[in-house]
């Protein structure tokens, strides 16, 4: 794989996931802090943005970038594509990357889904457990036509866009599989999967890794709901991917999530937004955008949609053209 930088922010001193990342030898490690981060805090082999740093590395986000906020992860994104990161892993200070860590590559063939499926349940495909990822429809949970088979995996060439790596022991799903079953889930080894366009499957930034010529969807919405942030930037991101001839793939667990402390029900009034909002994002974005525009564009368009559907606001469209440009100037 190209050159690679990964991305974190965390409010704690080094945790076990943040030490091993760092001790990677193809890698580079940005952590990004907080106004809630120890003032003290060093790593060996990390590059460690403190808030001050943040604030003088000269990027026009930090003007409206929220404190306290998952968002700061972003100033992570924009110091590694300074840096000439080709690829970009996104993941948290509480995921541990399992020995022998890393992607598939980002061209290649892969066993593919049939095509123009909507939303579908990947976590199906890499155990039997009744699970689903966070952000998937909940009408769709019984839906066993949203599961796809794997007689109809076919082997496609694909430009993958995004990578998701799937965590171990307790994975990304919502406040209400948490409430009413959580149990730990350790999932298949198996191949990688990858979706054709038309289908859709909600992706985080846990264990996440993204091309350079897709870096303007990192943008991570800062005036959401905290569980919403992610699952928005995924969902916004996947007509875009396809216009630009791109895929999500998803891969095995390869990290095991050891859980910094949630309180569920805060969790779940968090994630309303994740409940009622997938489709109409998938149906805005889709309207919006157009191959002929550039990524950047899209993305630009796709928010404008949806700030007139009342899913993101007035001042989240301001911080994401403060963004674009950022990229733009990096990348150019």
């Amino acid at each position: 794989m190209p050159k690679s930088h990964i991305v974190i922010t965390s409010i704690f001193a080094p945790t076990k996931a943040v030490t091993k990342f760092a001790n990677l030898p193809d890698y580079s490690l940005v952590v990004a802090g907080d106004k809630k981060s120890p003032a003290d805090w060093a790593e060996a082999n990390v590059t460690y943005l403190s808030t001050t740093q943040q604030e003088e590395a000269g990027f026009r986000l930090t003007a409206k970038l929220p404190y306290n906020h998952y968002g700061r992860k972003m100033v992570g994104y924009l110091h590694a594509i300074r840096e000439g990161a080709q690829v970009i892993i996104d993941t948290d200070d509480d995921n541990i990357p399992y020995d022998g860590w890393e992607f598939p590559q980002m061209d290649g063939e892969f066993a593919t889904s049939p095509a123009q499926k909507g939303f579908v349940n990947i976590y199906k495909n890499f155990t039997s457990h009744h699970i689903w990822p966070r952000g998937y429809p909940l009408d769709l949970i019984l839906n066993q036509d949203h599961n796809l088979k794997e007689a109809d995996l076919l082997k496609q060439s694909s430009k993958i866009g995004v990578w998701q790596g799937l965590a171990d022991s307790d994975p990304d799903v919502d406040a209400i599989y948490r409430l009413v079953d959580n149990t730990e889930v350790y999932f298949d080894k198996r191949a990688p999967i990858v979706l054709a366009e038309g289908t859709i499957c909600p992706f985080n930034s846990q264990n996440t890794a993204v091309r350079r010529e897709l870096f303007p969807l990192l943008y991570l919405p800062a005036y959401v709901t905290f569980r919403f942030t992610d699952i928005l930037r995924g969902l916004v991101a996947q007509p875009i991917m396809w216009a630009h001839g791109y895929r999500l793939g998803f891969t095995e667990a390869t990290v095991i999530q050891e859980r910094n402390p949630h309180d569920y029900v805060k969790d779940f009034e968090s994630e309303i937004p994740c409940y009622l909002n997938p489709n109409k994002v998938i149906a805005a974005v889709s309207r919006a955008i157009s191959p002929e525009n550039t990524v950047g564009e899209n993305l630009r368009r796709a928010y404008a949609e949806l700030a007139k559907e009342n899913i993101v606001t007035a001042q989240e469209i301001e911080l994401l053209d403060l963004w674009l440009e950022d990229v733009a100037e990096l990348t150019a």
